[in-house]
């Protein structure tokens, strides 16, 4: 495959060779064309003629192989077969769900309509906890082997390399947020190590709500760009929010609803916080790597200001005080 990768990824990604890349996978389009909310890869809504619309993503070039995409598209279709509610990719006449036009990989899915979840609501997180054990249940039956784990080494350790190397966080806060960040991971892999063996299975691993769609049939989940093996609360703390006393009581609803299918292991909720202090360094990681990408700058100008490295010292100041509080527990 032809590389698109370098400062400008998407520059190439005109109007015509979206409509070329959807023809060539086999849908007929009618020249409707609207770009939709994605910072990661360009994602369209596409008018079909005689046909439902459809979208076509745009995978980012570079950053997953062909076999990584694979796995993602034979998770969702594992899912689909179970009656899962996931948006899975739709297959070409030959079975294709990964096409490869001018350089820039394409997958198509079909349109799914729907609104933010009510995580206030607990008939909502009962029935997120019971489809994401069942998420779970898939997901144990094997590994992936082209996608990567969520550790405290790729999202730690080597997202904090990456912004210590260049000139991302402003000299006169370096040296607060190198102190900040490595202390707060040295806390994470004392709370893993307390952890134990905790089992590491297929996950959605970015399931918050952005990433459900409600209706009145239920959830639809998407964008399983970034599935990944990990530990399996890590598909159930990014939907908790509030104070300790609001958390626990949200994670004691969906766990009502988790263990009709799967049980989880106690130990996982140790790991809560590091998973959230591991986040907020491979986040800050994620936008630095793309800002390159005029998407990015535009969409986060408060990135490379010193208010904002400010607050993420602060922000792990408060996690390491987080992971030496008792684990969450629900109620």
């Amino acid at each position: 495959m032809k590389s698109n990768a370098g400062k400008l990824p998407f520059q190439n990604l005109t109007p015509d060779r979206i409509m070329d890349a959807v023809e060539s996978a086999g849908w007929r389009c009618d020249g409707r064309l609207s770009a939709l909310n994605s910072f990661e890869n360009r994602v369209y809504q596409i008018g079909i003629e005689e046909g439902a619309p459809v979208i076509a993503k745009f995978y980012r070039p570079g950053r997953w192989s062909d076999e990584a995409i694979g796995e993602e598209h034979a998770f969702c279709a594992e899912l689909v077969a179970e009656e899962i509610p996931v948006v899975a990719p739709l297959a070409a006449e030959d079975g294709r769900t990964l096409f490869d036009v001018d350089g820039f990989r394409v997958a198509i899915f079909p349109k799914r309509a729907g609104r933010a979840p009510e995580l206030d609501d607990e008939h909502t997180l009962e029935w997120l906890g019971r489809f994401i054990a069942r998420i779970h249940v898939v997901g144990e039956r094997r590994a992936f082997d082209h996608r990567p784990r969520i550790d405290t080494v790729a999202y730690g350790d080597k997202p904090l390399a990456f912004l210590l190397r260049g000139d991302l966080v402003p000299a006169s806060l370096r040296a607060a947020y190198e102190a900040a960040a490595s202390h707060a991971l040295e806390r994470v892999r004392e709370c893993f190590k307390r952890a134990g063996a905790v089992r590491s299975i297929r996950l959605h691993a970015d399931c918050h709500a952005g990433n459900i769609l409600w209706t009145p049939e239920g959830p639809h989940f998407v964008d399983l760009d970034d599935c990944r093996m990990g530990p399996p609360i890590q598909d159930l703390w990014m939907l908790l929010s509030g104070d300790r006393a609001a958390m626990n009581r949200q994670l004691g609803v969906m766990l009502d609803g988790y263990s009709m299918f799967r049980q989880i292991d106690p130990a996982e909720f140790l790991l809560i916080e590091p998973l959230r202090t591991l986040r907020l360094i491979h986040y800050a990681a994620w936008i630095g790597e793309r800002w390159l990408d005029p998407a990015f700058p535009a969409a986060f100008p408060w990135f490379g200001t010193e208010r904002y490295w400010q607050d993420q010292v602060l922000a792990l100041k408060e996690q390491m005080a987080a992971m030496d509080e008792p684990p969450l527990s629900p109620l």
